[in-house]
């Protein structure tokens, strides 16, 4: 007689965004595996109140209180308990029930509950990768303190990930990280002074949330992943290196010590990054689209221009540079990001604001949390006040 399968359970931190919403998907095709335990939204409240009418989890958050009551009259006879805030987002990964949180939080909003969720003891699969790009040092000692597991959802870590099972004893000799290059893959800087918002949110390959189209389109979602590489599977900085593959058939490939390289392959769709993160260590059976050889009849390689688009070069010094200068760029970024889709500035005055944000703030060498959170709130306050000095 098999043995019964022990269902996980799930939080979804960012129930209502992309990859939130994905997951789902998954968790809904695969009810012998999965039960949705928590689902949390920032602002998008009706849509929560959806997926917890058809999910029936323990608990739901709606980060912005002023939806607090709307949730919790339309969830009140489903028995479903309803919080709200910041507060909550950071208590309710504590419940005894979770055995995972997925993090699909967009940016520094997702550090305070993975910290939280891995002091609890829950395993994290790990979409947010501002988390390690801001904290990593830290992060990644908290979950070996707490015998935490960090499942990467990003598709090129998942890749990685992949690659590794069964190498644990072969040490990495170089990963590469796979980039689509984006829309303006090929452009020059001249042709991409009058790219519009509307061109940059058009991802060739990948259907995502709005924040990171824009940093695939700029390369700094690669350069973040690049940050997040080091942290995720403890590698020197010169051991990580970026490509661009156009089709994005290939998510991302390691190379080990005896020149031997693995590489994982299959179709653009973050169902399965998702899925392997949630299902580890098993491969659970899936009706997702198959890869088919002969659509591809060839897939190509080319270097990165880092001279054109200057973020992926930005993200690698603040690596070499260490401390608090990944967290002073990804704050600069996300700022960047929000004024370059209100039309307050260009595609590459987003590189010109991290730059001189990553200047002008205080560099520390060796941060505590604290400083994290105030390396965060000085580059922001700067970065703000670069659209009125720029116009």
């Amino acid at each position: 007689m098999s043995e019964e399968i022990k269902k996980k359970h799930i939080a979804i931190l960012g129930s209502t965004g992309s990859i939130g919403t994905q997951a789902l998907e998954v968790m809904e095709e695969q009810p012998d595996h999965f039960v949705v335990e928590v689902l949390t939204a920032g602002n998008n409240f009706e849509l929560l109140i959806q997926q917890a009418l058809q999910f029936k989890p323990n608990a739901v958050v709606i980060g912005n209180e002023a939806h607090f009551e709307a949730v919790r009259d339309a969830l009140w006879d489903a028995d479903i308990k309803v919080y709200a805030g910041s507060e909550a987002l950071t208590q309710v990964v504590e419940m005894e029930e979770i055995d995972i949180v997925l993090t699909a939080l967009v940016g520094f909003a997702g550090l305070k509950p993975t910290i939280a969720a891995i002091e609890a003891g829950k395993h994290i699969a790990l979409a947010n990768k501002e988390t390690l790009v801001v904290a990593g040092a830290y992060i990644t000692n908290l979950a070996r303190i707490n015998a935490v597991n960090i499942y990467p959802v990003d598709s090129e870590h998942s890749a990685i990930f992949q690659c590794l099972v069964g190498e644990w004893q072969n040490p990495i000799e170089k990963i590469y990280l796979t980039a689509s290059g984006g829309p303006f893959r090929g452009r020059t800087r001249e042709e991409l002074l009058t790219v519009t918002k509307a061109q940059a949110l058009k991802h060739p390959n990948w259907e995502m949330g709005a924040k990171i189209t824009i940093d695939s389109a700029s390369l700094m979602n690669k350069g973040l992943e690049v940050i997040e590489a080091k942290w995720l599977f403890g590698l020197q900085n010169e051991q990580i290196d970026v490509i661009v593959h156009p089709q994005s058939i290939i998510h991302s490939i390691a190379q080990f010590e005896d020149g031997s390289m693995k590489a994982q392959m299959g179709l653009p769709d973050m169902k399965l990054p998702i899925q392997y993160a949630l299902g580890f260590p098993e491969r659970l059976k899936n009706n997702f689209p198959r890869f088919n050889f002969l659509d591809y009849p060839q897939l190509t390689f080319e270097k990165a221009d880092t001279s054109t688009f200057r973020n992926l070069q930005l993200a690698f010094d603040a690596l070499e540079k260490g401390g608090n200068s990944p967290c002073v760029l990804n704050a600069a970024n996300e700022v960047a990001v929000e004024l370059f889709l209100k039309d307050e500035i260009g595609f590459l005055e987003m590189s010109d604001l991290v730059e001189e944000t990553i200047q002008a703030t205080h560099f520390v060498a060796n941060p505590s949390l604290e400083d994290y959170f105030e390396s965060d709130k000085a580059a922001r306050d700067f970065a703000r006040q670069f659209k009125v000095t720029s116009k």
